[in-house]
């Protein structure tokens, strides 16, 4: 009976002792080949860290965008520089000082206010086309308006020459007629009559052919003022048209781009003034 529970406790002993020399093996494998690893494992200099960032970043500085609205592309924009930044300054290698950061904020503080600024100037833009729309319908209108006065002020000249012309033409045909009246020498008093007829109907078509001429000039100089004042108010819509569109060709480029490749050139250039501090690989 006591020799049995001897047996067990020196079994147990070498069982124990058995798994702490395993737990001892194994510790030891375990370093052995973490420091097999990291011999294995070359290290990243600060130099190639900064020089995968500087490709990505010029990468997005250069990046031109498809189709306006070209606000639509901002925030992606900034979105993954901001990215590229974070990658690089969480990086082991890479040690960013008090000014690197200092100078980075305010990149991105310069680059999203000019962002900002464009596509506020690209919504004014879509106003602006609006405003072409309404600008070309009041060309059109005023076309119209011209041209229904021209045809109004026409038909009225028009129509006083004519009965001017048939008042001309009667005067001359009474004109005419009492030209061939024959009054006896001997009837004095119808002579006289005759005679202050014929000086009348003579005044009188002198003044129809004068009132003719005035009627013409009138409407002429009417239908010159008309005109002027037709070609002044088109001038001034048709440079305000000009104006709308070069306006409008601003949604075909992207106004952006020098703001972005402003802020990727500044970041380079910090990122550039932080690896000089760095030691050598």
């Amino acid at each position: 009976m006591s020799f049995r529970q001897q047996t067990g406790r020196k079994g147990a002993s070498r069982q124990f002792s058995k798994t702490s020399q395993d737990k001892k093996t194994k510790a030891k494998k375990q370093r052995q080949g973490a420091k097999y690893l990291q011999e294995e494992t070359p290290q990243i200099s600060p130099q190639e860290v900064a020089q995968r960032t500087l490709t990505s970043i010029e990468r997005l500085g250069n990046q031109i965008f498809a189709l306006s609205p070209f606000s639509s592309y901002y925030d992606d924009w900034l979105v993954n520089l901001r990215q590229i930044l974070e990658t690089f300054e969480s990086n082991p290698a890479i040690q960013p000082d008090e000014q690197f950061q200092k100078t980075r904020t305010q990149i991105f503080l310069d680059v999203t206010d000019a962002l900002a600024q464009s596509k506020l100037a690209e919504s004014t833009l879509s106003e602006e086309a609006k405003a072409l729309v309404d600008n070309n319908h009041q060309i059109a209108e005023a076309d119209r308006a011209y041209a229904e006065k021209t045809r109004e002020l026409s038909n009225q000249r028009n129509s006083e020459i004519t009965r001017q012309t048939n008042q001309v033409r009667q005067l001359e045909e009474e004109l005419d007629t009492q030209q061939s009246v024959k009054v006896k020498f001997y009837q004095f008093n119808e002579k006289k009559r005759a005679q202050e007829k014929l000086e009348q109907i003579t005044k009188n078509l002198a003044t129809a052919k004068n009132n003719s001429e005035l009627t013409l000039q009138s409407f002429a100089a009417e239908q010159e003022k008309l005109h002027d004042n037709y070609e002044k108010h088109k001038q001034t819509l048709t440079e305000k048209s000009d104006q709308l569109h070069q306006e409008l060709e601003k949604l075909e480029t992207d106004t952006s781009i020098s703001a972005r490749q402003t802020a990727c050139n500044a970041l380079i250039a910090a990122i550039n003034e932080l690896i000089k501090q760095a030691p050598p690989p």
